[in-house]
């Protein structure tokens, strides 16, 4: 509690300390969000400006402009978009190299940096340098499970063999891209690519041709030989469910099928690693902007728009999980089920970021060819053959 309260007092000073260094700021500020949360930001602003003295003058407009249109717009033209927008993860990468986002202040990275968990501060950084503030930690996947049957839900073989046992499934698509990087990115392996200010590939980084990736592999290939392995991810097709690796959009699926004996938590260990893979986050990026005394309105709107308060009952409003690590802490939050599960799974995944088409088409091949057997009788080196040339062929997207 008192290293929360610090944080707080932090927090404050900071956005004391940005509006008393920076001229009062009357002019106006475009803000781009979710649809969903256009009226929620509208009344937050309003109580900003009204704990801001100088900023009460100000004139914010909320316009609704999703996550995925707000990167696609700001890329387009970078002077006519929004000061402050939201965005995923994924295109940080592109923005940044764009020119649409400024970093974040060394005092509210500080901030930022203490309270939210790590899986979304990683995600608002490019090396060392942050570039936005994290504002959700809720898009990934995690087990759910039928709380009857799945006496150790910390481990895959102990999943298995429960649900073996009691002639149920348990579903887990592991020719998807998205969900396959679990296995690799859990024991151990890297996949990423880096673009240029255009979006192009210049750059990937992958050691899949390890040691490491043949554990991957050789993991999902005793999932697939069991009896009770499903391939997919789909609560609303799933029979005889046992497990089910899903995420938080189909928690009303699975508490529905499996009513009193709903349960999740976060992705088990197997063959001795845990599991990992993406990590889904929103955040609030800054545009760079000419006019000091407006930047310095935008951090600190962008730092209370994302604080743990807002956050919190952002998930109260709208459902959005959040990053906040106080806020994860409220009531509401570890009621819910699904979102606590994905809370202690978000620490062993990384931030999705850009990967070309050609990438989700090659993994779902390794996937077809595990689920088709053709590498169960396969030695070590084969294997590692197998994983070489999926790397090669990997880096082969990149633009010449």
């Amino acid at each position: 509690m008192k290293k929360f309260l610090a944080l707080v007092l932090c927090m404050m000073m900071a956005l004391s300390l940005v509006s008393a260094n920076a001229e009062a700021f009357s002019g106006e500020i475009k803000i781009w969000v979710a649809e969903a949360t256009v009226e929620f930001t509208k009344a937050q602003v309003e109580a900003f400006k009204a704990a801001n003295p100088d900023y009460a003058n100000m004139t914010v407009v909320v316009e609704p402009v999703g996550e995925g249109d707000a990167a696609s717009n700001m890329l387009t033209d970078v002077e006519a978009g929004a000061d402050i927008f939201g965005f995923a993860q994924d295109q940080l990468n592109r923005l940044v190299a764009a020119g649409a986002l400024v970093d974040v202040l060394p005092e509210n990275a500080e901030i930022v940096a203490a309270t939210n968990d790590a899986g979304s501060v990683s995600a608002v950084k490019m090396g060392d340098v942050m570039y936005a503030y994290p504002m959700t930690s809720d898009n990934g996947y995690f087990m759910y499970y039928d709380k009857s049957v799945v006496t150790d839900p910390t481990n895959m073989e102990a999943v298995l063999a429960d649900c073996e046992k009691a002639g149920k499934n348990v579903y887990f698509e592991i020719n998807s891209g998205w969900y396959q990087t679990a296995f690799f990115f859990g024991a151990g392996c890297t996949l990423t690519y880096s673009t240029d200010d255009s979006g192009n590939l210049i750059a990937m980084d992958c050691d899949y041709a390890s040691e490491n990736g043949v554990k991957a592999l050789k993991s999902m290939i005793k999932l697939a030989k069991s009896p009770a392995h499903v391939n997919g991810s789909s609560a609303s097709n799933a029979t005889n469910l046992g497990a089910i690796i899903d995420g938080t959009w189909d928690a009303a699926a699975v508490q529905a099928i499996l009513g009193d004996n709903y349960a999740a938590v976060k992705l088990p260990t197997i063959d001795g690693y845990q599991l990992g893979g993406f990590g889904g986050f929103k955040m609030l990026g800054v545009k760079p902007q000419t006019d000091e005394a407006k930047l310095a309105a935008c951090d600190a709107l962008a730092l209370y728009l994302t604080s743990g308060e807002v956050q919190a009952a952002r998930f109260d409003a709208v459902g959005w999980g959040p990053s906040n690590l106080e806020a994860q802490q409220s009531e509401g939050v570890k009621a819910d089920v699904a979102l606590s599960a994905l809370a202690d799974q978000l620490q062993y995944c990384v931030g999705q970021g850009q990967y070309p088409g050609e990438y989700w088409t090659l993994a779902t091949a390794l996937g077809d060819d595990i689920l088709a057997e053709k590498y169960d009788a396969y030695t070590d080196e084969q294997l590692l053959e197998v994983m070489t040339t999926f790397q090669t062929t990997a880096g082969g997207y990149i633009a010449k």
